[in-house]
């Protein structure tokens, strides 16, 4: 498990790193507060969800939006940095493929608009055909890993914290 952890550690971007980061730099200030650093059960969960949810919602300056999401909730700064990786070139396409194809179930509209992919302009041109479901899917989809992350993080943290305090007793 402590080799998970470091791994995970090393990926997480270090405080001078995201102070360094230009867009970040009005958050400086705010970003001195220890709370927003340390591995709490709350932190780490809450700053896992706002990383996904961000990373999933919205698909510009997720790194940002979600560090002043992370300092306005006082969750775990890096670990919301970290969490908006889940959408990077390799994963966006099936991400936003199923979460239209949601969308367009939830919204009750039909799936018919083809994109093309050999003319990028296509994409723009059927953009206010797939607006509306895509960003419906991508809002559940960003909605439920949230929560699940959120609660499955806390359960696991609870979880830990009773076996390592079992395994200490006499």
């Amino acid at each position: 498990m402590s080799a998970v952890i470091h791994r995970l550690r090393a990926l997480v971007p270090s405080r001078e790193q995201l102070e360094a980061n230009p867009w970040l730099r009005g958050l400086a200030p705010c970003l001195a507060n220890p709370k927003l650093w340390h591995c709490s059960r709350r932190g780490v969960a809450m700053g896992v969800a706002i990383g996904l949810f961000v990373g999933l919602l919205i698909p510009v300056a997720q790194i940002l939006l979600a560090a002043t999401a992370a300092v306005l909730l006082r969750a775990n700064v890096p670990i919301a940095a970290a969490g908006t990786l889940v959408t990077n070139p390799l994963t966006v396409p099936p991400i936003y493929y199923a979460a239209y194809h949601l969308g367009t179930w939830a919204t009750g509209t039909s799936a018919t608009a083809a994109v093309s992919l050999a003319n990028p302009f296509s994409i723009l041109e059927s953009l206010g055909s797939i607006g509306l479901p895509l960003f419906a899917g991508l809002a559940i989809t960003a909605s439920f890993a949230a929560i699940t992350s959120y609660l499955l993080i806390s359960r696991a943290w609870i979880w830990h914290v009773a076996a390592k305090r079992r395994r200490a007793r006499p």
